[in-house]
């Protein structure tokens, strides 16, 4: 009875990760829009699944700031005003290119290969055009580095200040052509990181995060 109970249980979960999944990826390639309130039975229609499920995947997607909740009617996507990108990349400008330029020389050698595998699967997932996929490589990537400077609120902070700007950068990077040519500086970033250049660190991270949002 109890290993019943659990297998339902994870099957629960596993389409809840499904559903979320697949909200996550509408949303960031605007399928779903800024602004609009989508009920859970109609998202359970469009997906073929119950209600349940989409408000539980929902709850996930609130936390992450993607969606915020209104009782009794269903979810609202996430509007972003282009004052508050401003505003986000600011900080994001303030804080990432002075901790890698900082943390450059203490990654060690052998960690090398491990960031250029995380730079690579941002490549791939940019040839596909797979806007979900790139965003958690994007976001793993960024992260990776900023783990160096040992201040896991550095690494909390620009994780929740990439939640809220990923929705808007990326569909306009896709449109303009420049989403794999984004994830291609991850690469040139390791082979500075390589080569001990904190200086051009600083001025590549710099550029690579205002060009994001030039494009938003």
């Amino acid at each position: 009875m109890i290993h019943g109970r659990t297998t339902t249980l994870r099957k629960r979960e596993c389409l809840r990760e499904t559903v979320a999944h697949a909200l996550r990826a509408a949303i960031i390639s605007g399928e779903m829009e800024p602004g609009t309130v989508y009920s859970a039975p109609a998202l359970g229609g469009r997906f073929g699944v119950s209600a349940t499920p989409v408000r539980e995947a929902m709850l996930d997607l609130v936390r992450e700031g993607m969606v915020t909740s209104l009782p009794n009617r269903g979810f609202r996507v996430t509007e972003v005003s282009q004052a508050d990108l401003e505003h986000i990349t600011e900080l994001r400008l303030l804080i990432e290119p002075v901790t890698v330029r900082r943390v450059v020389p203490l990654i060690p050698r052998e960690d090398l290969p491990g960031l250029r595998a995380l730079a690579v699967r941002t490549v791939e997932t940019a040839t596909r055009g797979e806007l979900l996929d790139y965003a958690e490589a994007d976001r793993d990537f960024h992260l990776e580095l900023l783990r160096y400077a040992g201040n896991p609120r550095i690494v909390e902070t620009v994780s929740q200040l990439g939640l809220q700007t990923r929705l808007h950068a990326l569909a306009p990077l896709a449109r303009h052509g420049r989403l794999r040519a984004s994830a291609e500086e991850h690469l040139t970033l390791v082979d500075l990181v390589r080569q001990r250049d904190q200086q051009g660190v600083f001025a590549l991270m710099d550029r690579h995060i205002a060009r994001q949002h030039d494009h938003c």
